[in-house]
């Protein structure tokens, strides 16, 4: 498909006039943008949506449960999250407290119900998203020969197509607004492997691909789709293994440990800043070296 071919999928109301010379400043390079962190509720997500906070933006953090883990920000920016009643939505009413910069909101990126819901409740209160950080998904670890239909499926459908419907519903507003940052979070085990991960690699690998189509599909809006892909990082989940577990996976990374959360908060920060404006369907490991060379 031609990438032109967006403009014969806007009617003539919708198509937006060319910026002229006395056009608003980009948003892009300016703070208050509205950011969507899908898995907003922990580890790389929230690391994510504190990132954001602190340039000035308005944050929008979707999880399961609509429950942040830990306090996102200072006093005034954390999250009131709640269930909004009726059939069939799902979606967590949430409240932004404080300033009013930061939304919680329930969100199964499986169900394309509640990811329209939570879209519709975005657009409401801020407006539409102009920077998705696609972050949300599982792992149902196993060796192949034990792997289930249903472990596949369970993690491609999260991982995979729920990064495909969130960001499918993001794009239709972006190409209106001609701008938008597309970051979506894959993993190093996209190209180097792990065993019992058939499932997860897939999915991350997909993601990659993916990515690069859309980029190729929306550049001429000035959007940008990238993809980080990290390494081992230090979070509530990994700790559960233990110190030892812990240390020996740092072992195996050249620079010797493992990466904090707000590390790959900063590299997502940077591909959806105005200095990245010019790098669309990359893939940018932070990943310590574990997967140089592929």
């Amino acid at each position: 498909m031609d990438p032109h071919d967006w403009e014969h999928l806007m009617t003539e109301r919708e198509r937006p006039e060319p910026p002229g010379p006395d056009a608003a400043p980009d948003p892009d390079a300016a703070p208050g943008r509205v950011v969507l962190v899908t898995g907003g509720s922990r580890g790389i997500g929230l690391a994510c949506a504190r990132w954001f906070l602190a340039q000035g933006d308005r944050v929008v953090v979707t999880s399961r449960s609509g429950v942040v883990e830990e306090t996102i920000g200072s006093g005034s920016d954390s999250p009131t999250s709640g269930s909004q009643s009726g059939s069939g939505s799902g979606s967590g009413s949430g409240s932004d407290s404080g300033a009013g910069r930061l939304l919680s909101l329930a969100c199964d990126v499986t169900d394309p119900d509640q990811v329209e819901a939570a879209f519709a409740t975005i657009e409401e209160t801020w407006g539409p998203v102009e920077v998705l950080v696609a972050n949300a998904g599982i792992t149902r670890d196993t060796l192949v020969l034990r792997m289930t239909d249903e472990a596949w499926s369970e993690v491609i459908a999260t991982n995979l197509t729920g990064v495909f419907r969130v960001t499918k519903r993001a794009l239709g507003k972006m190409i209106r607004l001609r701008r938008g940052r597309v970051i979506m979070v894959s993993s190093v085990g996209a190209y180097i492997g792990s065993a019992g991960q058939a499932n997860y690699a897939a999915s991350k690998a997909g993601l990659i691909g993916m990515a690069r189509s859309m980029a190729r599909e929306v550049a001429s809006r000035a959007i940008t789709v990238n993809v980080i892909a990290p390494g081992l990082v230090e979070t509530n989940m990994l700790a559960a293994l233990g110190e030892k577990q812990m240390n020996e996976f740092g072992a195996q990374v050249p620079l010797g440990r493992l990466a904090q959360p707000e590390e790959i908060a900063e590299a997502v920060g940077f591909l959806a800043s105005a200095g990245a404006g010019y790098i669309t369907g990359a893939v940018l490991p932070v990943d310590g070296g574990l997967g140089m060379g592929f």
